[in-house]
């Protein structure tokens, strides 16, 4: 955590001052003025804008129970202040060798998207889940927890703001000063609502680490110098390099990113950037599959038979299907392609904790190992796109496909809203492939090992903060509780895939008996297929058992109900308000004994 220098301003003067332009600041200049520069004047007007916005998403929770609407006039107000402010005191390559329409830009999706994430996580996701159905208790508490963040925002950006225009910034001042404002937000939360952790998922320490988080962002993307500040986010904070069109493997500084395999060896990904002539921020991300081990006796047997599940520093990338590199075979060959092996055997959901198994220390470390991945592969991006001059990165540009396979499917449905709500990606679809996360009813079902790995795992604060018990784990259950979040932008869609006749799955989620299997995902498909922004592809192989249908190159370029998925997904990506579901009904009923045709309409 890093602390901060306060200023201290009277408070009409500190509005007055934000208010104003750089090139309008009092000073002893010609016409008693003198024009600031860029460098002051551009993380002055996002810090301004935050607080803004920040106090106007507020009203319209605790006002309407809601997200703002569209032409909100505090929003509307804050932005168009944020921009008037830029104009008037950078020219094009002032900042960062941007132009100023690219700075102004990344400044106001900087205002918007971080403020927002704030109150997300604050209120339960952009739809005020928790907000919505809370007591006049629980609102309080709320809302303490979101001016407490919102002070902290303010106070640590004025800090740093004022530390990098001086002459002696010094990163020890300001982490220093950083964890005193930090301190003092956690007291307050603490104060109003100690229980925070039972209505988000997250108890005070863990809300206010993330809002320092952001502060890094913040930062990055406000100063195009962040000097001596050791940030945890942006261009200084690019941990490697790689040259364009090509894998390379990137190992994970575990010390600093807390990330580890289940062997306790480092975590490893392969990235393969753009390439050259293709943009960069167009991204799919693979999460390998591998099973789940969720005893002392099975995960030892696993140690023991397949150490290769426990590290990730041999896995090699697929080249296959959705994840080829060959344009004849995917229209997303020349797209930025990262790679995330699995190593922790806790479906990517694990929290960086080691669960106790018996003697066995077992690592749980899965959503930590892929998040750190993620924001490592960012911060590359963002780096070199920036180096590039014009636009820059913005992370509300970046189109991504996010998605995985087997487990990786199952890590899909956890990790999904962070890249939404967290990484603030909103153009991002998911594509679970065979991992549908379907409950048999009894105690050793996903539900039932949901209420006990949850916690286990440490997954509890990695949850969305509007679905974060046992029940949670459920894949339709996930559905129901993410669906009114999506669609802000088109692409916001989970992309679901499986074959129905796939033993792997079938066995992983404990289903004893095929039919049972089949007619259960023939029923959780008909009472979600309607939901916002959820969509199917099912595969209609009925005469042997396929596990995973994305990699599959005759069943990716084959067609069912008249679209082959090769289409189907390019079209999720370039027309996504056109897509539609594509299951048939082939013919299971005929070849397993005891499926029942879907309880609703589907093609023949």
């Amino acid at each position: 955590m890093r602390p901060w220098i306060r200023l201290v301003l009277p408070l009409g003067l500190a509005l007055g001052a934000a208010a104003c332009s750089d090139r309008s600041v009092v000073g002893d200049g010609p016409g008693g003025s003198v024009a600031a520069s860029c460098s002051e004047a551009a993380p002055e007007a996002l810090r301004t804008c935050l607080r803004e916005f920040s106090a106007a998403v507020a009203a319209c929770y605790t006002g309407s129970g809601g997200l703002c609407a569209r032409d909100d006039a505090g929003i509307g107000a804050a932005l168009a202040g944020l921009e008037q402010a830029v104009r008037a005191s950078c020219s094009n390559g002032d900042f960062a060798s941007l132009e100023v329409d690219a700075v102004v830009g990344r400044l106001r999706n900087s205002c918007s998207s971080e403020a927002s994430s704030l109150a997300w996580r604050t209120y339960g996701g952009p739809q005020g889940a928790v907000w919505s159905s809370a007591d006049t208790t629980a609102r309080a508490c709320l809302s303490a927890a979101h001016a407490a963040a919102s002070v902290l925002f303010d106070d640590a950006l004025g800090g740093v703001d004022a530390c990098l225009a001086g002459s002696d910034c010094a990163k020890a001042t300001v982490d220093m000063d950083q964890q005193a404002l930090a301190a003092t937000a956690w007291n307050e939360i603490m104060a109003a609502c100690p229980d925070l952790g039972s209505l988000i998922a997250l108890d005070p320490g863990t809300y206010v680490a993330r809002s320092l988080r952001q502060i890094d962002c913040i930062t990055a993307t406000g100063h195009a110098d962040t000097g001596p500040l050791d940030l945890g986010c942006g261009p200084s904070n690019a941990g490697f390099s790689a040259p364009r069109g090509e894998y390379v493997q990137v190992v994970v500084d575990g010390e600093k990113w807390g990330t580890q395999c289940g062997d306790g060896s480092d975590y490893a990904f392969q990235i393969r950037l753009a390439p050259e002539g293709e943009p960069l921020d167009r991204i799919l991300i693979g999460l390998q599959g591998g099973g789940v081990c969720l005893f002392e006796d099975d995960c030892r047997s696993r140690m023991k038979s397949d150490p290769g599940l426990f590290t990730a520093m041999d896995d090699e990338p697929l080249d296959l299907g959705i994840a080829s590199t060959d344009p004849a075979v995917s229209p997303f060959a020349n797209w930025t392609h990262v790679y995330l092996p699995y190593c922790t055997q806790d479906v990517f959901a694990g929290g960086g904790v080691f669960e106790p198994l018996g003697d066995l220390a077992m690592p749980r470390f899965g959503a930590a190992n892929l998040r750190a991945a993620i924001q490592m592969t960012r911060d590359v991006i963002w780096k070199m796109m920036d180096e590039e001059g014009g636009a820059g990165f913005r992370p509300d540009q970046v189109v991504a496909l996010f998605g995985g396979w087997s487990a990786g499917g199952f890590g899909t449905l956890y990790n999904y809203h962070w890249l939404l709500d967290d990484l603030q990606w909103p153009q991002t679809s998911a594509f679970p492939d065979a991992g549908l996360a379907l409950d048999n009813g009894s105690p050793l079902g996903v539900s039932g090992l949901g209420l006990v790995k949850i916690p286990a795992w440490g997954a509890l604060p990695n949850l969305p903060p509007y679905c974060f018990v046992g029940d949670c784990a459920v894949g339709p259950v996930l559905y129901r509780a993410i669906s009114p979040r999506l669609k802000q932008v088109p692409r916001q869609q989970f992309l679901i895939l499986s074959n129905p006749k796939d033993s792997t799955q079938q066995n992983d989620a404990f289903f004893m008996d095929e039919a049972f299997w089949v007619n259960t995902l023939r029923r959780s498909y008909c009472e979600t297929k309607d939901l916002n922004g959820i969509h199917y592809y099912f595969t209609s192989v009925s005469d042997e058992s396929l596990h995973v249908v994305s990699l599959r190159e005759p069943l990716w370029t084959g067609v069912v109900d008249g679209e082959s998925m090769r289409d189907w997904f390019w079209r999720a990506v370039t027309e996504p308000d056109t897509l539609v579901s594509r299951v048939e009904e082939a013919d299971f009923v005929q070849a397993i004994p005891g499926v029942e045709p879907y309880p609703c309409d589907v093609a023949p």
